[in-house]
């Protein structure tokens, strides 16, 4: 056993959840993050990818004099859609490898008293490949009916503005236990989205009250992740509005902005990943007070040992 393992299949309360949470991430920080770079390695490429061609192309816009070394005769639009495009494709495919990866980690983590492996990690995700892209297609349609439905509550004051958080906190939580599920348990997808159903709804404002926690910390996270580039930022804007430079056509402004926008697109994919994280702590909560298994098994093993 890790001397540093945390037990999660215990029966605890909301704060002991919290608690736990931020254990969890001091005692594996290091083990996670590192296996988080080289599971998206591809994915951060083309995040600067996606940000240079949105910068690019917005700037090119903005100015409408694309001096960008490529010539005036092309079109920055296509450099805007260009990147649009690429952005939700790896928008799509790294939130797969988030929620697969941080729901492996800590499924390896809890069965491995601790001891995470790499190899197992790949084989827990490989072996339910396809489980995990039709579930991710069916959040992505989740995800845009919520959008629909909080556009008509918008209309609505106060009480629209509650009701969106509350389904969109409630969607983020069925996303996250259910696909915790399908790494814990094993279980199909249909069983798999039940569960994740069950646990959001028959616990809701335990679950609602962890997902507003935990956003509003890894908001702080984000905040504290881009303090420092967009201090940077801040201080190239004003001293080239001081000096005269027009910041549309400067290939440096381009390199400093798309730098800019893809550290604030890598720190909210990494902030998506610890949400999933969040989750999956609290998935084994309310699994273990609904089922009581791990609590047998202890009980069991006192009858053994005397």
């Amino acid at each position: 056993m890790n001397d540093n393992y945390i037990e999660l299949r215990n029966r605890s309360t909301f704060g002991d959840i919290i608690n736990t949470y931020f254990q969890f991430l001091k005692n594996n920080f290091k083990t996670y993050t590192n296996l988080y770079l080289r599971y998206n390695a591809a994915s951060i490429i083309f995040t600067l990818i996606a940000s240079y061609l949105l910068v690019t192309g917005f700037m090119g816009l903005a100015s409408r004099d694309f001096r960008f070394g490529m010539g005036s005769d092309l079109n920055t639009e296509n450099y805007f859609i260009a990147g649009a495009i690429v952005l939700v494709l790896v928008v799509f495919i790294t939130a797969m490898i988030n929620y697969s990866f941080s729901s492996a980690f800590v499924g390896d983590f809890v069965n491995h008293k601790g001891k995470v492996d790499s190899k197992r990690i790949w084989r827990s995700i490989s072996s339910r490949i396809g489980i995990i892209i039709v579930f991710i297609i069916v959040g992505a349609l989740l995800y845009l009916v919520n959008i629909i439905i909080s556009f008509v509550l918008a209309f609505i004051p106060f009480l629209g503005m509650i009701i969106q958080y509350g389904l969109s906190f409630s969607i983020t939580a069925i996303f996250g236990l259910t696909f915790m599920s399908i790494f814990a348990t094993q279980k199909s997808f249909g069983d798999a989205m039940s569960e994740g159903f069950d646990f959001t709804f028959s616990n809701f404002w335990r679950v609602i009250l962890f997902g507003l926690v935990i956003g509003i910390l890894n908001l702080m996270i984000t905040a504290l992740i881009l303090s420092i580039p967009g201090f940077i930022i801040g201080v190239y804007v004003y001293f080239s509005v001081e000096s005269n430079v027009d910041i549309a056509t400067s290939t440096f402004a381009t390199m400093v902005f798309t730098l800019g926008f893809a550290l604030f697109l890598l720190s909210f994919i990494y902030t998506q990943a610890l949400s999933q994280v969040a989750y999956s702590i609290l998935y084994y909560n309310l699994y273990e007070v609904k089922h009581n298994v791990f609590l047998q098994q202890k009980i069991d093993q006192i009858g053994v040992n005397e």
